[in-house]
């Protein structure tokens, strides 16, 4: 139970990578509250995790501050504290060539995946600080250690989460609070199969395709896991955790070497 006690709010908790990690937080111990935008099904999620005693939900869209910060209110108002934030919430949006992306796409990128975090960590630091305990961490990706065509909002976005991640580490870490991003190479979602047709149209092929060629760019040949995934933001999330701080981790079969 290596989680014991702990609070944990995580965006975009009702799907994928979000409710990978926090199904291995409630495993060891902890009380989860989730963020996503769909009422009736982070109710459902909520009630196959155990009920309210052990999860919550907190319907809002992680592009509206209010409703970002707003979470965080709840979930200290819910259950007492906020010891972890997973900031899982993101996407790519709109892939274009650099010429054809408008600055609505731009914004969205940004919104969807820098200032969610900004908004949530911000929020959370103050009883962190307070505590003088906490652990922020940030679903990066791949991205945000190298570049791809027609992906350049998204790891423009994701490189900024990265330098968000570095610098609050340093800012913060005496205070006993670490910060840290784990960059994922291809995980195989929901949310990839429902929006991953229209990114392999736009990158020219199959989405098949466009899956074998990711799996082909790793080290290991296949996607990664959630359960891999899940498997490192528990061990950032411990006690266990506690001297790594300011770490881009990769957890995407060697596929960015660095």
């Amino acid at each position: 139970m290596k989680l014991e006690g702990k609070v944990a709010a995580i965006t975009g908790g009702t799907a994928g990578l979000g409710r990978g990690i926090a199904e291995a937080y409630l495993a060891e111990g902890a009380k989860v509250a989730l963020f996503a935008r769909n009422p009736e099904k982070g109710a459902k999620v909520v009630e196959e995790m155990g009920g309210s005693n052990h999860a919550a939900f907190f319907a809002g869209d992680v592009m509206n501050q209010s409703d970002v910060e707003g979470f965080i209110d709840k979930t200290i108002e819910t259950f007492g504290k906020l010891d972890i934030l997973v900031n899982n919430a993101g996407g790519a949006g709109d892939l274009q060539p650099m010429v054809q992306l408008s600055d609505e796409a731009f914004d969205e990128a940004m919104k969807w995946n820098v200032y969610s975090t900004f908004w949530a960590t911000r929020r959370a630091l103050k009883p962190m600080l307070d505590q003088k305990e906490g652990r922020v961490i940030n679903i990066s990706s791949m991205e945000g250690k190298h570049g791809k065509p027609i992906f350049t909002a998204y790891t423009a976005a994701k490189h900024a989460v990265n330098g968000l991640t570095k610098s609050l580490a340093r800012e913060v870490g005496e205070q006993g609070i670490t910060v840290n991003a784990i960059c994922p190479g291809l995980v195989v979602t929901d949310i990839i199969k429902n929006n991953g047709p229209a990114t392999a149209k736009a990158m020219g092929m199959e989405f098949d395709d466009m899956i074998t060629m990711f799996a082909q760019e790793s080290a290991i040949k296949r996607p990664n896991t959630v359960e891999e995934i899940a498997a490192v933001a528990l061990l950032l999330a411990s006690r266990e955790g506690a001297g790594i701080t300011g770490a881009m981790i990769s957890v995407d079969g060697g596929t960015a070497q660095f």
